[in-house]
């Protein structure tokens, strides 16, 4: 195992590295920004570098400054977290370049998943089966009028070197297309720094689901599946592990494809494998994340593995001790995004202080985030403030928990999505599992009186 590890990130994922870390006997450091000096991951790590001003682009997206916080320190690994460098093939190859184990897929497993245009025919060859749309990034808007018009409109343009939401676009016709493909362009280019598109079929009432993999570059497993239905602006909200849409012989299928797909490119570490599913249930690959969940936690409790502690072991060469037939999905489990954001105007971002801060506890009950009262909010980065994971022998238990913790949570200062939980828990779809990609849309504002 290793001896030190750098935890190139920041927020609630570095204090979750920090933790599994902690529990191998591994020692820490946490790189932050100037605006993270007081963040409670540098509280937490056993060593500190500051690597930069606050915006992303001079920190936690430098690789110099990381390369060298880690050849500084003398570690001996990486862990590059959510976001940021994760998935980034340049970063893992400088980190071997400088002998640090980058802890995570290889350059090949993140160029080839990274790209989606790759990525769809990488899932052809595997046998899965994929959305109508472009054979590869459009040359134009006129080449994208071309291949909508062939498939029907609506489409979806979205960023061919990107993910997490980012350089996607819903088209309703030609003249809409017209508009919204320089706007994809520039946040595709802003976000991965490549402006490519490629254009899709929309999957009308559609549903996301995920099959989380481990592989050790030879053999592949699965831990089950998730649904990741509940969004906003393409963002998730809300996960369910296993995923209620997905019945057993239905959930096989698509786990059995992720690793079918996972194990064409001798997939090391850990990913997740994302699908659409459609209203006859017939699923999509739609792409591949090279890197740790945000939403793993959720996993996690209907099987009993640390995730981190896996990718842990697989980079440094050793044995997870785990079996596909010994994984059990046992229960369910709710992981709910608490986010500095306000609802009830258009989800615009929020910072400040936390002036008060109550998290809920008690049977079936997880909370993993970094914020703490006192500490602020920075608005130069994601707006994650806690994910709240509730865990029951049934959705129907674990929907109850998700009520009382809920209702026990209170955090003061900038504006959440607090009682946007709330009020979706109080709603007949929810509970009926009866929702899609467009439940978000339709919640009524404002939604303290839906909560109430």
């Amino acid at each position: 195992m290793f001896e030190k590890v750098l935890v190139a990130n920041r927020g609630e994922m570095a204090v979750r590295i920090i933790r599994a870390c902690r529990d191998l006997g591994v020692r820490t450091v946490a790189i932050y920004s100037e605006a993270d000096a007081d963040g409670f991951p540098v509280q937490m790590a056993d060593e500190s570098v500051c690597i930069g001003p606050a915006p992303a682009a001079a920190s936690y997206l430098n690789v110099p400054h990381i390369i060298a916080a880690g050849l500084n320190t003398g570690c001996d690994a990486v862990h590059p977290g959510a976001g940021f460098l994760a998935e980034n093939a340049y970063f893992a190859e400088a980190c071997e370049r400088y002998r640090i184990t980058f802890i995570g897929p290889t350059p090949d497993n993140m160029r080839m998943m990274g790209e989606k245009t790759r990525a769809r025919e990488a899932a052809l060859a595997a046998g899965l089966p994929v959305i109508p749309g472009s054979n590869g990034p459009v040359a134009d808007v006129n080449e994208a009028k071309t291949v909508a018009r062939e498939i029907g409109f609506p489409v979806m343009l979205k960023a061919a070197g990107g993910g997490g939401g980012r350089g996607i676009r819903r088209v309703s016709d030609v003249d809409e297309l017209v508009t919204l493909f320089p706007l994809a362009q520039a946040e595709a280019r802003s976000s991965f720094g490549n402006a490519d598109l490629y254009v899709e079929k929309q999957i009308e009432r559609s549903r996301h689901v995920e099959v989380q993999v481990l592989g050790d570059g030879s053999t592949v497993l699965h831990l089950g599946h998730r649904e990741c239905s509940i969004q906003r602006r393409f963002q998730k909200l809300i996960e369910e592990a296993p995923a209620p849409s997905l019945g057993g012989r239905q959930g096989d299928r698509v786990a059995r494809a992720a690793v079918r797909l996972a194990e064409s490119i001798d997939y090391q570490g850990a990913g997740t494998v994302e699908f659409l599913l459609d209203d006859q249930n017939r699923f999509y690959f739609i792409e591949t994340n090279t890197r740790i969940q945000v939403e793993h936690p959720a996993t996690e409790e209907i099987t009993g593995v640390d995730i981190v502690r896996a990718q842990l072991q697989i980079a440094a060469g050793e044995s997870t001790g785990l079996r596909q037939r010994d994984i059990r999905l046992t229960g369910h489990a709710i992981e709910y995004r608490l986010l500095a954001e306000d609802p009830e105007r258009d989800f615009r971002p929020d910072a400040g202080t936390v002036t008060d801060l109550r998290l809920p506890g008690g049977p079936g009950v997880r909370v993993d985030t970094h914020v703490y009262a006192g500490c602020e909010v920075s608005p130069f980065y994601d707006s994650l403030l806690a994910k709240l994971i509730v865990y029951g022998d049934t959705r129907d238990e674990a929907i109850r928990r998700s009520r009382r913790a809920l209702a026990e949570t209170r955090i003061e200062g900038p504006a959440t999505n607090l009682d946007l939980h709330r009020a979706i828990l109080q709603d007949r779809r929810f509970v009926s599992a009866d929702y899609d990609l467009e439940y978000v849309t339709g919640m009524p504002v404002p939604l303290a009186e839906s909560a109430s």
